[in-house]
């Protein structure tokens, strides 16, 4: 029987060289559409389900782009098998509800830790174990976000599995799940930023497998204040796409000073 890393995958029918080191991964398919416009170059690799792929290059950094469909099962089913075709870097670009006021619609959030309200990372590891993202990521896109000139948010994400109970959301004919209605006053108040469905369970498997991974979305809604937009969708892109660029210099500086990490003291000049 062949190793699976030499195999096409099952699910997002790729193989061993169809995809750079450094993805990302929004959910919808069809903003794959607005991510590769803002690269030098690009070519769809495959489309087979949700999951649909683009490789190309980012000011010469090689990038690649898989839609991941909503939710944690399927974004997990991506990280698998992108990281058996040899992707070792992880960066979810997607919307989100913001919950604190102080957040404006079209505002991004760059999540350094979430809350494991979904099902998907609970069958890989035990529920005390931190969802973290990886702080090379959470700096390449804080720098990113600085150089562009995006208004950004740094903090805590919650993902959970439901787009309308797990989220204090009313069901159909006004189901109410059993306490839906402090959901959101409850993480507001415990510091929680936003919430959606995938970065948890990405950024659980990322530290589980020993690769990178973090998250950037932009708020579509905020649940505190009522505003709602469907805006910012490039600016996550754009903003995920300059942080490749910026981990590909890292690496290269982490390189040269014969570091195993990048730290503050490593300069991006």
């Amino acid at each position: 029987m062949s190793d699976a890393e030499d195999e096409m995958q099952y699910h997002v029918e790729l193989e061993p060289g169809d995809v750079a080191d450094s993805v990302l991964l929004p959910g919808n398919p069809e903003r794959v559409d607005k991510v590769t416009p803002l690269w030098d170059d690009h070519e769809e690799v495959a489309h087979h389900r949700e999951y649909r792929t683009a490789t190309g290059s980012y000011d010469g950094a090689p990038i690649s782009v898989t839609s991941t469909g909503i939710g944690s099962p399927s974004a997990a089913i991506a990280v698998e098998e992108l990281a058996r075709v040899g992707a070792d870097t992880f960066i979810r670009v997607g919307s989100c509800g913001a919950i604190q006021p102080e957040m404006d619609v079209g505002d991004l959030v760059i999540t350094r830790g979430a809350v494991r309200q979904e099902g998907t990372s609970k069958e890989y590891v035990r529920e005390d174990y931190p969802a973290v993202a990886d702080e090379e990521v959470v700096s390449a896109l804080i720098a990113a976000a600085e150089r562009l000139g995006h208004d950004y948010h740094v903090g805590l994400t919650m993902s959970a599995d439901s787009f309308y109970a797990g989220q204090g959301r009313e069901g159909f004919e006004g189901f109410e799940a059993a306490g839906s209605e402090t959901l959101v006053e409850d993480l507001k108040e415990a510091n929680v930023l936003n919430i959606e469905m995938e970065t948890a369970a990405i950024c659980t498997l990322a530290n589980v497998y020993g690769l990178r991974a973090g998250a950037v979305c932009s708020v579509f809604a905020n649940r505190t204040t009522g505003e709602f937009m469907t805006e910012g969708e490039s600016v996550a892109a754009e903003t995920a796409s300059l942080a490749v660029k910026l981990l590909a210099k890292m690496d290269e500086v982490k390189e040269e000073a014969g570091a195993d990490r990048w730290h503050a003291g490593l300069s991006l000049d």
